[in-house]
C-alpha cells in the first residue's frame, strides 16, 4: 500500500510543479501578445485553477468526523460555514485587520500544509536527511500569500474587493517583499546544503511564480495546482474509501476517492460568487474576485479542521 501512496504523492509533486512551470511560461506568452493588462485570458486561467483547487476542502467534515451521526455532521456543517460567512464580511466591510488574519492564517496553513506533504512523502521512502521544516515552511506559505499581494498589480483588483484592502501593507509593500525573497533564498540555500534539491526547486518555482505572473494568476494557480492538489494527496491517507483503493493498488481511484465528494462545493462557490458579483458591473472580473474572497474566508474554518492531520504529518 505505501508504495501505491508514493507514486500518488510523487505524481502529484510532479504535475503542481509542471502545472507552476507551465503557468510562468504561458504568462510570460499571454503578457507579450495579449498585455499584461488584458483581464481575459488572466481570468480564464485563474478560473480554471481556482476549479481545479476549491473541492480540495470540501472534505474536512468526512476526516474531521468520518463517522458521526447525521445530526452532528449537519451541526458540524452549519458551524464552518457559519464561521466562513464571518470572515467574508471582515474582508468585505471591515477594517484591514482582519484581512491582514487572514492573510497570516493563509501564509501558516499553506507552509505548513507543504511541509506536511513533504513530510508524509519522507515517511514512506528512505530519506537521509530530514528537511529543514521551518525555513521551508516559513518560505512556502509566505511567497505565494504575499508577493503577490505587494505587487502594484493587485491595487485594482483589491479595490474591487474592498478599497481599505489596497494599502494593507501601510506603506511597506517594498520592504515585505524584500523581506520574503530574502527568506526565500535562505531557503533555497538551506535546502542545497541539506541535499534536499528536490525541495530547493519547489521554492525557487514559487518565487518564480510570484514574481513573474501576474497576481491573479500567481494565487490561483498556487492555490489550485499546488496547495490544494497536495493537501487532496494527504487526505487519501485518511480516507477509508481511498485506502481500500490502494489496497486493491488503485493510485488513480485513490485519489478521485479525494475529489468526487468536493465536486459540490465547487458548484456552489461560484454560484455564490455569480451572485454576489452580478450587481451591474463587468461580470468576469468581480465574479472571479468574489470567488477568491470566499477560497480566503474558506482558509479560516479549514485551517482549523486540518490541524489534526498537520500534527499527525510533522510528529
Amino acid at each position: 500500500m505505501k508504495s501505491g501512496e508514493v507514486k500518488l504523492f510523487e505524481g502529484i509533486r510532479s504535475f503542481s510543479s509542471v502545472a507552476i512551470l507551465a503557468g510562468i511560461i504561458l504568462s510570460l506568452i499571454f503578457s507579450q501578445t495579449l498585455g499584461e493588462s488584458s483581464m481575459q485570458w488572466q481570468v480564464a486561467i485563474a478560473i480554471a485553477a481556482l476549479a481545479i483547487g476549491i473541492p480540495h476542502g470540501a472534505l474536512d467534515h468526512l476526516v474531521t468526523l468520518p463517522k458521526s451521526r447525521p445530526l452532528v455532521m449537519a451541526g458540524f456543517i452549519a458551524i464552518y460555514v457559519l464561521v466562513a460567512i464571518a470572515a467574508v464580511i471582515a474582508i468585505l466591510n471591515f477594517n484591514v485587520v482582519g484581512f491582514i488574519f487572514v492573510l497570516v492564517m493563509s501564509a501558516v496553513h499553506f507552509g505548513i500544509g507543504d511541509a506536511a506533504f513533504i513530510s508524509e512523502l519522507d515517511r514512506r521512502r528512505p530519506m537521509s536527511v530530514r528537511l529543514p521544516r521551518a525555513i521551508y515552511a516559513v518560505s512556502a506559505g509566505s511567497i505565494p500569500v504575499l508577493i503577490p499581494l505587494v505587487n502594484s498589480a493587485s491595487t485594482d483588483a483589491l479595490a474591487q474587493v474592498n478599497p481599505a484592502l489596497i494599502d494593507w501593507h501601510q506603506g511597506y509593500d517594498q520592504e515585505i517583499l524584500t523581506a520574503v525573497i530574502t527568506i526565500a533564498c535562505v531557503s533555497i540555500a538551506r535546502l542545497m546544503v541539506r541535499k534536499r534539491y528536490r525541495e530547493a526547486v519547489d521554492i525557487g518555482l514559487l518565487l518564480a511564480l510570484a514574481l513573474l505572473t501576474p497576481p491573479l494568476i500567481a494565487f490561483a494557480l498556487y492555490f489550485g495546482c499546488w496547495h490544494a492538489m497536495r493537501h487532496t494527496a494527504r487526505l487519501t491517507l485518511s480516507l477509508e474509501t481511498s485506502q481500500r483503493a490502494y489496497a486493491d493498488g488503485n493510485t488513480r481511484s485513490a485519489f478521485l476517492k479525494a475529489v468526487i465528494p468536493g465536486i459540490p462545493a465547487l458548484l456552489g462557490t461560484f454560484f455564490i460568487a455569480g451572485v454576489l458579483a452580478i450587481r451591474g458591473q463587468e461580470f468576469t472580473d468581480d465574479f472571479l474576485w468574489m470567488a477568491l474572497v470566499i477560497v480566503w474566508a474558506l482558509t479560516v474554518p479549514h485551517m482549523a479542521v486540518t490541524a489534526k492531520l498537520d500534527r499527525r504529518a510533522l510528529t
